[in-house]
């Protein structure tokens, strides 16, 4: 079986000339020869910013760049023809979709509502600062473009839980909306600012169990529509728990094959807390790590003075191998957002090495490593270059990186590990040095059955033969601040 290889098919800015699902229906082909076996598209449905929304800003979740809503058929992407084209040229190419769902909020209602509130403090949520008073509230969502195409679900304020702006008043505050199914925030697993049920827009109610059925049946419309073979989930660690592992189930159930299922829960501190999410849901989604991320930014700033022992200290991928998706960077920290933490181009590619050669961990590599991107924001402008690299990176994935790993992280600045390939797989197998200082040499065992046999490096950063010792050992090399990787001539 070939390794599991995502992309996060797009980048905040992204701003080429094709639109986004064109491109992804001309470069299926490629991807699919790259390796890839999923392919992670942005919201695909209608966002309040409409033509000109990354999509994070969910309005309606049925409209896939079909009707006439907020300004523009089509999304940023482009329309729901196009969108189902690059899915079916995708499958045509063994890859398959994964659509990026937004439950937590919804942005750009339709009509005011008379909502009671309370206003709460912003740092402790759970503490409210007012009595009860009335708002005039953005909850009414009515979709006059689609009517009742697909769905005649009205969403208003006993659909919500708070918001964070009053129209009569003017006022931006965040308000408790008070109404049948509870006077507080829901449950949820992160503590900060008390209670992080509150992100932003109107916050989805998850106790009203109207809502619950119509996003399950959206989920199942979506799936059948679109043919996916999995969701990525925005914002998980500020939603129910328990709505995640009730909707998984009825995906899961409903969807013939199982489908892959991953949560953003961007966690900086503590990887047990990450574990305590996968607790909590019983293993029904994998989770990005974001401590590894974290882990590769800090390396790639400290340079030569970074141990490069503990790169997987307080890590999901080491504390849960199975259900972690690791990343170099994604849309979040990009260069000029909000959580920005890009990892230096120089560790990129031992970063990479790191992700996608190893045995732990599901890989999602991101789009402009492959691609590149220029963009500009506030006067600011920004180059990120493709990753050298990452082409036989990925080959190398897909062909040698398989069979029992050893590890040699047992010095600062030179670690490596070794995969000793499998019958599956024709002459896999392969060794990965890694140093953050001066050039390094690491011995290491590929395996008896390697014996007599010559291995070059296949990044050639390096231009020496290795020759497998009778005992299977030899001695392997990288070049200063480098990686490479060395395979069977």
């Amino acid at each position: 079986m070939q390794n599991q290889t995502l992309i996060q098919y797009f980048h905040w800015y992204y701003n080429e000339e094709q639109t986004l699902w064109v491109k992804v229906k001309n470069e299926a082909e490629n991807l699919g020869q790259l390796g890839f076996t999923k392919v992670w598209l942005p919201p695909a449905y209608k966002a309040s910013g409409g033509g000109y929304s990354v999509g994070y800003d969910a309005y309606d979740l049925f409209d896939l760049g079909e009707f006439d809503q907020k300004g523009s058929v089509p999304t940023k992407y482009g329309s729901k023809a196009e969108f189902l084209e690059a899915v079916n040229a995708l499958r045509d190419n063994g890859v398959g979709t994964l659509a990026d769902v937004v439950f937590n909020h919804k942005a750009g209602a339709d009509e005011l509502e008379q909502v009671k509130v309370r206003k709460v403090d912003p740092e402790n949520r759970n503490e409210f600062i007012s009595d009860e008073f009335e708002i005039q509230a953005w909850t009414k969502f009515t979709f006059p473009g689609r009517g009742d195409t697909y769905s005649s679900f009205i969403w208003d304020h006993q659909c919500f839980s708070g918001v964070d702006w009053a129209e009569d008043t003017q006022e931006d505050a965040i308000f408790s909306i008070q109404n049948q199914y509870g006077d507080k925030w829901e449950e949820v697993v992160s503590e900060e600012h008390g209670n992080y049920d509150y992100l932003m827009y109107a916050d989805i109610d998850f106790r009203n169990p109207a809502v619950r059925e119509e996003l399950k049946y959206w989920g199942k419309w979506m799936h059948e529509t679109c043919g996916l073979v999995g969701f990525r989930l925005d914002a998980v660690k500020h939603i129910s728990h328990h709505f995640f592992n009730e909707w998984i189930d009825f995906m899961q159930n409903n969807a013939g094959d199982e489908l892959f299922i991953v949560g953003e829960n961007w966690e900086i501190n503590s990887a047990e807390e990450l574990q305590s999410y996968i607790d909590r849901t019983e293993g029904r989604m994998q989770l990005f790590d974001s401590l590894l991320h974290l882990n590769f930014h800090e390396a790639a700033k400290q340079g030569n003075q970074f141990d490069l022992q503990t790169i997987f200290d307080n890590t999901l991928v080491q504390l849960s191998p199975n259900l972690a998706v690791t990343l170099v960077d994604n849309h979040d920290t990009q260069p000029l957002q909000a959580l920005e933490s890009y990892v230096d181009y120089w560790f990129r590619p031992i970063a990479y090495s790191i992700i996608l050669l190893r045995e732990q961990g599901i890989p999602c590599v991101f789009y402009p490593d492959v691609y590149g991107a220029k963009y500009e924001e506030d006067g600011q402008f920004i180059e990120l270059n493709h990753v050298e690299e990452l082409p036989e990176l990925l080959r190398l994935r897909k062909e040698k990186a398989y069979g029992l790993q050893r590890d040699y992280f047992d010095h600062p600045n030179c670690v490596g590990f070794t995969r000793e390939g499998d019958t599956e797989h024709d002459n896999s197998g392969l060794a990965v040095v890694i140093s953050n200082g001066d050039e390094g040499i690491k011995r290491m065992e590929m395996g008896e059955h390697f014996a007599g046999q010559i291995f070059i490096d296949a990044l050639q950063k390096r231009t020496e033969e290795v020759e497998i010792g009778a005992d299977g050992f030899a001695d392997f090399y990288c070049a200063a601040g480098s990686v490479s990787v060395w395979v069977l001539k």
